[in-house]
């Protein structure tokens, strides 16, 4: 797995996902219409794309890889980083000089930085037609029809309900293996660096049942890895009381029990035990020994967990609103090593240079890397965002060289570890899922542990979908590499 050393890239949120974008893919069904997508920031971002490709699909629309032949163009955007914003602003421009010589396009901006700058897009710039926050995907066909007719659009309420749980999503981008499935929306941490509670809302579970029959779909329809997404899973909470009547699968009995994350993972994983299953992310105040006992129980829970811990001094995660201390964030380490054993793989986030941090703050997150040894990371130093906590109580009075290199600092110290943790791997025999051919290589394939480590093997007789047993033989700091086990 790469070490994300992008500092300007990286999310804070937690999400382990580089703000790069993807595009949508094309699908020609015969309609009348083409839908075009592209998606910056996080994988909730990816997999917004797919459930708003489904809404438009059942309008009218098919979906292409091409923006010169789209009737409506859509960037699902990103908040998180400035860059991102720039990135989605320049693209925004050059959509403009196509809608000039081709009026009758209708471009978007979904998401959000939707939510974020919506007067300023539609009022100020004149960027866009129409503006459209994350639980407001349903009302995209008719906002496009009125923008048809000359009239902008813009829905950015935030709903306290809104799930997307009866909407099957159009997968995007996908190697017919691995798929996404959104289990909540919304975040109640208010971290001070973060934007997305302001941008996302409040914390609000989907209904466990349509979860696991999303599973069950797409197991069917040939996948063989779901990732269970959410800002916080862990904290995943359906209530019988507060949620019944919002339920889609009427034929069942009305269960008395509150499902939490643990029920919910090994609902998921009983659906059948070749199909593995992931999730992101954990908040380190809310993984529980009951959720580590179900990974272990289940053979097909991969033994993976993204615990993103941001800094390792305890003033600092005072000030960044995180609820957990050092202590207490290591006390989690030593029990996932204790019930998972060493070889489940931990990774983490981290900030460099937030505000008011020392030197001797810095150095704690170097010895924590130290203590935990995670097997990658995603580090970045901090910018400040408009309308977090942090930005109207603090001063962002870190120099940027001295961001710069303490994250380089970091960066090292993360390479030193993830080689010497990828290392450990090596002599082993391990399972792992093909996804696809290498991107260097079309005689070789690439797939995954159960650690999420990228594992490169010879080709043979396989496809994207099968398991197989590989000893693993070599590594670098970022994949391991193995030869085939009849």
């Amino acid at each position: 797995m790469q070490n994300i050393i992008k500092d300007i890239d990286i999310l804070p949120s937690g999400e382990a996902q580089a703000c790069d974008f993807k595009t949508t893919k094309d699908e020609s069904t015969g309609k009348a219409k083409k839908l075009y997508i592209e998606s910056y920031g996080c994988q909730m971002n990816f997999s917004d794309s797919e459930i708003v490709a489904s809404i438009m699909k059942k309008n009218g629309f098919d979906t292409t890889s091409s923006y010169e032949q789209a009737d409506v163009i859509f960037l699902n955007t990103c908040s998180i980083r400035e860059k991102a914003e720039q990135t989605v602003r320049k693209r925004l421009q050059q959509f403009n000089h196509i809608k000039a010589q081709h009026p009758g396009i209708t471009i978007g901006v979904l998401g959000c930085m939707a939510e974020r700058l919506k007067e300023k897009l539609l009022e100020e710039e004149k960027l866009v037609d129409v503006v459209v926050g994350p639980d407001a995907y349903r009302d995209l066909p008719s906002l496009v029809s009125a923008a048809e007719d000359g009239t902008k659009g813009v829905n950015t309420f935030l709903s306290r309900e809104e799930t997307y749980a009866d909407i099957s999503p159009v997968r995007l981008n996908s190697n017919g293996v691995s798929a996404f499935i959104s289990i909540m929306r919304g975040c109640d941490n208010m971290c001070s660096f973060c934007v997305v509670p302001f941008t996302r809302g409040r914390e609000r579970s989907r209904d466990p049942y349509s979860i696991r029959d999303e599973a069950k779909e797409l197991f069917e329809s040939g996948y063989r890895e779901v990732t269970l997404l959410g800002q916080n899973v862990d904290s995943y909470k359906w209530s019988p009381e507060e949620n019944n009547k919002a339920r889609l699968n009427k034929k069942e009995s009305v269960t008395e029990k509150i499902v939490n994350f643990a029920n919910l993972l090994e609902m998921v994983a009983q659906v059948n035990p070749a199909l593995r299953v992931r999730f992101s992310t954990s908040h380190p105040k809310d993984i529980t020994d009951e959720v580590l006992y179900t990974m272990k129980k289940y053979d097909n829970i991969c033994k993976y967990i993204h615990l993103p811990v941001q800094s390792g001094n305890s003033r600092i995660l005072s000030l960044m609103n995180r609820t957990y201390d050092r202590d207490w964030y290591l006390e989690r380490v030593q029990k996932i090593r204790e019930i998972l054993g060493d070889e489940c793989g931990i990774s983490s986030d981290m900030i460099a240079g937030f505000c008011t941090e020392t030197e001797e703050e810095h150095q704690d997150t170097l010895s924590l890397m130290d203590l935990v040894e995670f097997d990658f990371s995603y580090m970045f130093y901090y910018s400040e965002r408009p309308g977090t906590l942090a930005a109207k109580k603090f001063e962002d009075d870190i120099p940027l060289s001295v961001k710069k290199r303490r994250l380089q600092e970091i960066i090292a110290r993360q390479n030193q570890w993830s080689l010497f943790r990828n290392r450990k791997d090596v002599g082993k025999v391990q399972e792992i899922l093909i996804e696809g051919t290498s991107k260097r290589s079309k005689d070789e394939w690439k797939g995954r542990n159960s650690a999420n480590k990228v594992v490169i093997v010879p080709s043979g007789n396989f496809k994207p979908g099968d398991y197989v047993w590989v000893k693993i033989t070599d590594c670098s700091s970022a994949t391991l590499f193995g030869e085939l086990i009849a």
